[in-house]
């Protein structure tokens, strides 16, 4: 208990999934949580489970993480309102799945602007907004996958969007160090977990139960992950513990990319 005590923490894509865990997880440590999304679905159960696991009350706003007048409300709202901001963990994503061949630019440009523009948003105004609150220093959290270190031939659009979130962290956090903000900048790399992203994509296969077993097999511990596996590197990386650590990656797989 305690390990984020003190600490404002913004979480993108909060009602679902790694997002979630991580909510939780946080307030648990004593962390105030802000979630965001651009839906509302699970937005009362997600905001009980919050408030259950932590000391504080969990706020959530719906946000776009697309767009930039969004990003630059959302972090003014959190800094009239609590003052200062820690920490933020960018997770909000999407994935459609497509080889190079089979992928429209349309599709393309969708899940780009989520997952690459998004975290470029999101780490910009998240480190203009913990630089605001003072020089106390601050952590960025950018969710990027197993497909931003290895590629698949079906997920070319993926690919190509979590390869850029993990060079674009790297240049953030090197810019931030060089510069002495004291602010740290990592990505996290899961493999396959059990999020409504990837049971989805599952589902849309021809013969799910072939897919889910196959994906199942490419992770050397036999299962796929849980958004918890995720959650609890990102307390990590929101916590002091971490101090030391900046523009490098946490691979969290099963041993996928050890092979």
């Amino acid at each position: 208990m305690g390990r984020a005590s003190g600490k404002v923490v913004l979480i993108t894509g909060g009602l679902s999934g790694i997002g979630t865990s991580s909510a939780v997880l946080l307030a648990r440590e004593g962390a105030q949580v802000v979630v965001t999304d651009i839906t509302e679905n699970n937005r009362e159960t997600v905001l009980n489970s919050i408030n259950s696991a932590g000391q504080h009350k969990a706020h959530y706003y719906r946000q776009d993480v697309t767009s930039e007048d969004e990003w630059k409300k959302i972090t003014d709202t959190i800094l009239k309102q609590f003052g200062r901001l820690d920490a933020v963990v960018n997770s909000a994503g999407v994935g459609i799945g497509g080889n190079i061949e089979e992928a429209t630019y349309e599709h393309f440009k969708f899940v780009n602007t989520v997952n690459y523009d998004g975290v470029f948003l999101g780490t910009k105004y998240g480190i203009e907004a913990i630089r605001r609150s003072g020089d106390h220093g601050g952590s960025i959290v950018n969710m990027s996958s197993i497909e931003g270190i290895i590629a698949d031939p079906n997920l070319a659009a993926y690919n190509g969007s979590k390869g850029g979130v993990r060079l674009l962290s790297k240049s953030a956090a090197l810019h931030c160090a060089k510069s002495g903000y004291k602010i740290r900048v990592n990505t996290i790399h899961p493999g396959y977990i059990l999020t409504d992203m990837v049971r989805n994509y599952i589902g849309s296969q021809e013969n799910p139960k072939a897919v889910w077993d196959y994906i199942a097999s490419l992770h050397p511990v036999g299962h796929l992950g849980e958004p918890d596996d995720i959650g609890h590197a990102v307390v990590y990386l929101v916590s002091d513990e971490s101090r030391f650590m900046t523009g490098t990656e946490m691979i969290i797989d099963g041993g996928y990319t050890a092979q």
